[in-house]
């Protein structure tokens, strides 16, 4: 059942092997790795921007709804964001404030759902490309959780028997969630979305998973960058130059599969070097140090997809 996380893991090692514009800086893996402060209480999810206490099945219709939409970081400079919000938390607090002020959507409601509701909560311009992307992906939502577990969104995640793979694997096979990219006929399934989702259910109390360390990275545009500050990822200075420039680098092009396959390579040798970790712990742990003002303060990679 972990074929396609096993065959990313594989993939991503091929990639960072022969990569030509992204280099993992090995020799500075094991200091990094003892280094991280994996003992740290990791954070709940934040009750400002997240629905926390509700029934087993309206939190399940959050966290899935969010993570349909969890994506769109190349577009994000051209959001309207929150006073004080990244363009995700900007998403987040819009789709807990749907569901506080007028219940969740049910599935049969966000198959019919369009571009201009969607702006509305979230408080953009309905013109926004965005918001289609955003409305397609919600009414593929809809569709598969109507047809294939009677509208409920509780049911598919039970579905999962407790296996965070399961879920994944199952998610991967729906056209939003898709995630597979290809490099020198390598296929690569990153599968970030479907990856974070079963993260999310899990660390939101949603669902029990025996094999969450069976999950890698989640391969977006912040974690690989705090890499390369940190020190950990090396970029070749074309590729520096295009970046700090604001540049979109192409979604599925050599050098965008490599940030991605390099980013999580990386990760998975920290794994290596500090027993007892897990891939996601690590990615959540970068993922919140990105928030801060040093990696903010220069521009990372932006690729305008679903994929993240």
């Amino acid at each position: 059942m972990d074929d396609l996380l096993g065959q990313l893991r594989e993939a991503c090692a091929r990639v960072a092997a022969s990569a030509r514009h992204v280099r993992i800086e090995n020799e500075a893996i094991p200091a990094y790795a003892v280094a991280l402060p994996l003992d740290a209480h990791p954070p709940s999810p934040d009750p400002d921007v997240h629905l926390t206490d509700s029934s087993h099945e309206q939190l399940a219709a959050f966290w899935l709804t969010l993570d349909a939409i969890n994506f769109g970081s190349g577009w994000f400079p051209t959001l309207r964001k929150r006073e004080g919000r990244s363009g995700y938390f900007t998403i987040a607090a819009g789709i807990r404030e749907r569901f506080v002020d007028a219940g969740p959507w049910s599935a049969d409601e966000l198959q019919r759902i369009e571009a201009m509701e969607i702006a509305e909560v979230l408080r953009q311009d309905p013109d926004h490309e965005l918001m289609e992307l955003f409305a397609q992906s919600l009414r593929d939502l809809g569709r598969h959780v109507t047809q294939e577990y009677d509208g409920s969104f509780a049911a598919l995640v039970d579905s999962a028997g407790g296996s965070a793979v399961v879920l994944v694997t199952r998610l991967a096979g729906w056209a939003f969630f898709a995630d597979t990219s290809t490099y020198d006929r390598i296929e690569v399934p990153f599968l970030k979305r479907a990856q974070i989702a079963a993260a999310d259910l899990a660390r939101a109390g949603v669902a029990e998973f025996e094999d969450l360390d069976r999950l890698t990275m989640f391969a977006d545009n912040l974690v690989p960058h705090v890499l390369r500050l940190d020190g950990l990822l090396e970029f070749e200075p074309r590729l520096v130059e295009q970046i700090d420039h604001g540049d979109l680098i192409e979604h599925g092009s050599p050098e965008e599969v490599e940030i991605r396959a390099c980013a999580l390579h990386a990760v998975e040798l920290i794994v290596a070097h500090r027993p007892g970790s897990q891939a996601a712990d690590i990615d959540q742990l970068l993922w919140i140090r990105g928030q801060e003002s040093r990696y903010k303060a220069s521009p990372r990679h932006r690729s305008r997809c679903t994929a993240y």
